[in-house]
Formats: structure tokens, sequence, C-alpha cells
């Protein structure tokens, strides 16, 4: 994704590789569409209509973003499409009855729509045959400084959020959420993160930094602003809206020089942040979350739009 700063100059501002060879491998999801249950699923187990379903863990004891080959590492299908926002890229998949342990089989097609307004647009749809947890997400990196830019300690994050999901030791959800106010997590204004990420915080040392999932205020039928992001050098700015009840913040605390991005670059951490639109991670197993159940007989349907544009 190439976006002008305040000058004009255009640089790139996802992580990423420099040939197809990089993303066969990609063990940090750069850029991909993870699913069919994006983030983690406790245990790597779940209880569905009365029947346990066992699913490949691949994040210690739990399954991460689909288990160890979810849609980040399957083929999918491309087409050309044009619809009344722009131009796009028709992503379709089929993921088949037991694809790492998820019952029924699974159709997918994720479409990205460039807008002539500078928005990106992702649009998720599936159907099964039997009933079946879905979360899909897009898992990009930002780093809106550009190439120059070794971290993102300084840009400015926003998350429309009351409320967040603390985790326990394994990053797991424990159940309950827990208001912002007077913690680290309140951004509800604008922030450094890096100001953020020097404080002391159980939950912050937990996740190395900030990988949490948030529930956003938003609701309705169309997509509500979840977060800005800015990077105060550049002048660069992104807005994030979704049709999604919640959204991981992530930044990147993983990365550990050992993926090599565009340039030869080791990719170490706070490199880039993630701003994950999904439902709530280990949904198939706390009835107090949103479902992520889908039936025969339904569509599964969920838009997020990325707005690109500039401050100062």
């Amino acid at each position: 994704m190439c976006v002008p700063d305040r000058e004009g100059r255009i640089e790139e501002i996802t992580l990423g590789f420099d040939t197809p060879r990089g993303y066969l491998k990609n063990p940090a999801y750069l850029g991909a569409v993870v699913g069919r249950f994006a983030n983690r699923i406790a245990n790597a187990r779940f209880t569905l209509d009365g029947v346990e379903h066992r699913l490949t863990a691949n994040d210690g004891p739990h399954a991460l973003h689909g288990g160890g080959q979810g849609f980040d590492r399957a083929t999918w299908h491309m087409s050309r499409v044009v619809n009344g926002d722009g131009p796009g890229v028709e992503l379709d998949h089929h993921s088949p009855d037991g694809d790492q342990g998820f019952p029924g089989a699974l159709d997918v097609r994720v479409t990205y729509t460039l807008t002539g307004d500078d928005r990106l647009i992702v649009d998720y749809e599936a159907a099964a045959d039997r009933a079946t947890p879905v979360n899909l997400s897009q898992h990009s990196y930002w780093n809106l400084g550009g190439a120059h830019e070794r971290d993102v300690l300084g840009h400015e994050v926003q998350i429309l959020a009351d409320q967040f999901l603390p985790v326990d030791a394994t990053l797991i959800p424990t159940g309950e959420a827990q208001p912002v106010d007077r913690t680290p997590f309140d951004l509800r204004e604008p922030v450094r993160i890096g100001e953020r990420l020097r404080r002391s915080d159980a939950q912050l040392a937990i996740g190395r930094g900030f990988d949490h999932n948030f529930v956003l205020r938003g609701s309705g039928e169309g997509p509500c602003l979840a977060a800005r992001l800015s990077e105060p050098r550049s002048g660069r700015m992104m807005e994030v809206w979704t049709t999604e009840p919640g959204l991981q913040f992530y930044t990147g605390n993983f990365l550990d020089g050992s993926v090599i991005g565009r340039g030869g670059r080791p990719l170490a951490a706070r490199s880039g942040c993630c701003l994950e639109t999904q439902h709530f991670p280990d949904s198939p197993n706390r009835l107090n979350f949103p479902s992520t159940i889908l039936r025969p007989g339904t569509a599964w349907r969920s838009r997020t739009v990325f707005g690109f544009g500039r401050i100062g």
C-alpha cells in the first residue's frame, strides 16, 4: 500500500517481502487473510452442539489464526473485479470439512476494492454446509512512516473502545471485559504508542506490549469508526472502519529480526503494528462473547474499510 506523505512523497506503508517467495512461509502473517478463525482458540478445542472438536495447535497448546495450515497458507483463486466502488480483486477459497479440525466445508470470498477517495475496502463472505466457527481478519502490519521509519513508537493511535479483554499468561482472554479507564489501554484519545509501552502494567508485560482485543463502541448495519493511526513526521493518517465488534491491537511484539522484510531488512519488534478487526478471541468457548457460529442456510458477511489521508 503506497501512500503519499504531507510533501507528496509516496512510500510503502505495510511490512512485506520483495518477492512472492517470502509469503509462502511468512511466519508473522504479514499481509495475510487469517482464518478459519482469526486469533486464538484455547487449548485448540471447542464444543459445538454437544460435540467436541480438536484443532491443530500451533501456538503452544492453542490454535492461532486457524491452526498450522490456516487460510494464510492456502492457495486462493484470484480474479479481477470492478464494482460501484472501484476496481479490485476477488479471492475465493474452499476449506473442506475437517480442515485443521474444524467441522463443515466452508466457502470463503474476500474482495479488496480500491476507491477513488483513498479507501481500501475489504469485504468478507462465507457459507458453510455444517455449523462451524468463522472469524476472518486481515493481518497487515502498518508503519505510516514509510521505508525509513524503523519502528512505530512515534505513531499516535486512537481506538474507540471503552473496554478491552484482559488475557492470561498464554494470551487467552480471561472471559470478562475490563474498563480501559485509568489503564494504559485507554486509547480513546490519540496517544503515542511508545509512551504507553513504557508504562509498567501486568497486561502489557504478558504480551510484551499490546496484543489485546478492544471491545468497540460502534454498532449498526454499516461500518463504524474503530481506530485512527497517524505518524506526525510524515503526516500520514489511517482510519479503520468496521462492522466487527472487536479490534486486536498488536504492536509487533514477537517480531525478533528472524523475518527478513523488503530490502533485506530484519523486522524487529515494533517494526509495524496491526489493527485486526474481528470477533473476540476464544469465542467458541465463551458463551458471553458475541457468537461466531455460522450455520447452513445463512451467510456470514463482514466489511472493514481502511481510509488514508494526511494530518497537519
